[in-house]
């Protein structure tokens, strides 16, 4: 027999083993090369302006490469064991281990850049509907058409190629050190199963969660105002970083097998097949995945949190514009306010005007504050405010000496907290004006330029404004003391109304569009959502290509198992039961303590990125684990495939 009908004959022999190794390759193909297509296509020249689309995936591109590498080296190392005991037999038969090699590489190659042609024809296909879905979700006006790019074509042969060359390198090393008896017994010995629980595990076990709670605590207590320095805060997110992802391995290490030790001796060791099946086959081989779950449930939590972020972001980017202005158009120039009204009035665009006059006050409110200001190197009592009348905002009558703040946003409620009433104090050029506060209210009443991006607005009585008029700090006034707000009275013109805005040009750069405020926002977000997203989704299946691999080689571990259980009388559902638990605990374990993980670390800080929390996180967690769920239910398929095969 010739060596190429040899390696032809493998190829057919191996071709159910191949299956999973030809998608992983036609996956990792297709998603690079279609996000890689996005860096050279003419389409993205549409979101170069605000965005910088092609400079953000071609940095994104970078990840991109490392994630799927890995992926394709831990698919092989799987596949090249599985072939261990053949390797072995064409060693005892005469073979050197160079022949060896050399028809493994042939193998390989053929299968490797057969893939890889696929998978590009697919990238290529697919390339058309991913512009379209990142258009949509940037708001870009544009076409998308379908070109193919042998820039990315070339690109994605050069990334490819040198994975390539690595896998041979890890097979040729594995080939080399490896004698014939360790190659039958290779199989047998990847799992290391440990009969008795030790006191070192059981320390090592509670040591794990005191530190993923530890980790919780330090980050729901990030910005409360425990930290007041910067130094501060960036230790306390060294030791969240450190303790979460230490006790993440420790659990996976200890944790588990501890947990369900005392679950088996609660049950004097009488466990019934399904138990049997599933928390004792998860103790004995949880504990050597421990570096690989760690890893997994680490970069999950990551994606999963990162997305959460974007998400909430451009969730919340409305609801943000109107926060920074609250009129469909804020202006501080009476010219400027002029011109774009005869504009708006040329086009029979009927509008609205409000009119707030604006002054720079000081104020000690060290008795109303919550928290420390010394990490945001701000002095309490001497804290440059807005101040406008009470007559400029409809359905407030203060008292004289009354002062109410308004236009708070939940970034600065975090580090700047103020209690709910309490006395401060006005500071004009010569004298102070004691005041009650009042309380807080969220909606905003002149834009960002006076608030310095998010301060609070304070409202005090027509009497003290205009006594505050008559002595102002001439020092911290802003260079224009007017809001002039316009609404547009219908709101199907307000797109007409803010392209004639965009078109003219004001002397004064203060003057803002709330229409043009969210659609930047919705731009940048959008295009961090779609990025973070793309390298979620290829790691959320990678991932559980990962482990659905592991339970193919374990299912073919355990197959004598199940045939000697199908011999004493347990049928093939009793043995599915078993089997469904411990997809639930196998997928479920690293995918719920990513959640946990993902929501302490969204919740510590999620209200520097918009308004709204729980809606966005829990799209992104719900499609996630609908996404994860999947690859646990096709490891119960091929259980069953093995299962029935047992007898």
């Amino acid at each position: 027999m010739s060596i190429n009908h040899l390696m032809l004959r493998n190829l057919k022999k191996n071709l159910k083993n191949y299956y999973l190794y030809v998608f992983a390759l036609v996956f990792s193909a297709a998603l690079y090369f279609a996000f890689v297509t996005l860096q050279y296509d003419p389409s993205m020249d549409a979101t170069e302006g605000s965005v910088k689309g092609a400079a953000s995936i071609k940095a994104a591109s970078v990840l991109l490469v490392a994630i799927v590498s890995i992926f394709l080296l831990y698919a092989n190392i799987i596949f090249i064991k599985r072939r261990s005991k053949e390797i072995g037999l064409f060693q005892l038969i005469g073979m050197t281990k160079n022949k060896i090699f050399r028809i493994l590489t042939a193998e390989n190659f053929i299968l490797y850049f057969g893939s890889l042609m696929l998978g590009i024809f697919v990238g290529f296909a697919f390339s058309k509907l991913i512009i379209m879905i990142l258009f949509k979700i940037i708001g870009v006006e544009a076409i998308a058409s379908l070109q193919f790019s042998y820039q990315a074509l070339i690109q994605t042969l050069i990334v490819f190629f040198v994975i390539y060359l690595c896998i041979m390198l890890m097979n040729y090393i594995f080939i080399k050190r490896q004698s014939i008896l360790s190659l039958f017994r290779v199989r047998s010995s990847s799992e290391g199963k440990i009969k008795k629980v030790s006191f070192i595990e059981m320390f090592t076990g509670i040591a794990g969660m005191i530190l993923i709670i530890l980790g919780y605590y330090i980050s729901s207590k990030l910005f409360s105002g425990d930290f007041s320095t910067i130094m501060e805060l960036f230790l306390a997110m060294l030791v969240i970083l450190a303790s979460v992802i230490i006790g993440t391995y420790l659990f996976y290490k200890g944790s588990v097998r501890f947990i369900f030790n005392i679950i088996r001796k609660r049950k004097n060791g009488y466990l019934t097949i399904n138990e049997v099946l599933s928390l004792s086959s998860i103790m004995f081989r949880m504990k050597t995945n421990a570096v690989l779950l760690t890893i997994i449930t680490t970069v999950s939590a990551l994606a999963i949190g990162l997305l959460s972020l974007s998400y909430i972001a451009y969730y919340s980017s409305e609801e943000s514009a109107r926060k920074s202005v609250p009129a469909d158009f804020a202006m501080t120039s009476v010219q400027d306010a002029e011109k774009f009204k005869d504009a708006l009035s040329a086009r029979k665009i009927k509008y609205t005007q409000t009119t707030i006059e604006v002054l720079q006050a000081n104020f000690n409110v060290k008795n109303i504050m919550s928290t420390s200001l010394d990490a945001l190197n701000v002095d309490p009592a001497s804290m440059t405010l807005p101040v406008i009348s009470e007559k400029a905002v409809e359905g407030i009558d203060l008292a004289p000496g009354e002062t109410i703040f308004a236009g708070y946003n939940d970034m600065l409620q975090k580090v700047m907290a103020f209690k709910s009433s309490g006395q401060i104090e006005l500071k004009s050029q010569h004298e102070v004006i004691p005041h009650q506060y009042q309380g807080l209210q969220k909606d905003s009443v002149v834009s960002w330029y006076f608030t310095y991006g998010g301060l609070p607005v304070a409202i005090v009585d027509e009497a003290v404004f205009e006594r505050l008029k008559k002595d102002l700090d001439p020092k911290i006034q802003k260079q224009y003391s007017l809001y002039i707000g316009i609404d547009i009275a219908d709101h199907a013109q307000v797109q007409a109304a803010n392209d004639i805005f965009q078109k003219m040009s004001f002397k004064n750069h203060a003057n803002d569009s709330q229409l043009e405020t969210s659609t930047t926002q919705k731009e940048n977000m959008g295009l961090i959502m779609f990025i973070v997203g793309f390298l979620g989704l290829t790691f959320l299946i990678t991932s559980g290509c990962i482990l659905y691999f592991k339970q193919m080689d374990e299912s073919e571990d355990e197959k004598a198992s199940y045939t000697i259980l199908r011999k004493l009388g347990f049928t093939q559902g009793d043995l599915i039961k078993g089997i469904q638990i411990k997809q639930v605990f196998n997928f479920g374990i690293p995918l719920v303590v990513g959640l946990f993980h993902s929501y302490f670390a969204v919740q510590s800080g999620w209200f520097m990125f918009g308004t709204e929390l729980w809606t966005p996180m829990f799209m992104v967690m719900a499609l996630y684990t609908a996404l994860y769920s999947i690859f646990g239910i096709l490891s119960v398929f091929h259980y069953k495939k093995v299962i029935k095969e047992a007898l």
